[in-house]
């Protein structure tokens, strides 16, 4: 069995500012789902914080990282989407899930913690 495991930090009030000053940094890094749901929150920063920070970790997890932001829109190909309870699950599209294939990876999961100030995310990937 192939184990992967991917961890990231994110400061809230970072991914606030720079969401106030480029707007279209919410439409290169998140999809039209992940926006919708985080914007039906009254505050809606730490869960985009949360959402940032797992697809971080996954990016980890697959062994590869982020160029600049948003480099061929690879932050929109993981997606974080809320099962009916809440919980989070990853979806993965184009050349992450290409990657994930590559790796035979059968099992993804995603875990979010928010605090005050921060939000932890890990993801782990499991593969024969």
């Amino acid at each position: 069995m192939r184990l992967y495991q991917g961890i990231d930090i994110v400061e809230i009030s970072k991914i606030q500012k720079i969401m106030e000053r480029n707007p279209s940094f919410a439409h290169d890094i998140f999809t039209d789902r992940e926006r919708d749901y985080c914007r039906s929150f009254r505050d809606p920063y730490g869960r985009f914080a949360g959402r940032f920070a797992a697809k971080e970790a996954c990016a980890k997890a697959l062994g590869k990282g982020f160029l600049p932001a948003g480099i061929d829109h690879a932050f929109q190909e993981i997606e974080v989407v809320p099962s009916p309870s809440g919980k989070p699950h990853l979806k993965l599209c184009g050349w992450m899930a290409k990657i994930c294939r590559k790796r035979n990876v059968d099992q993804l999961t995603v875990s979010i913690s928010h605090a005050s100030r921060y939000c932890v995310a890990t993801v782990i990937l499991l593969g024969p």
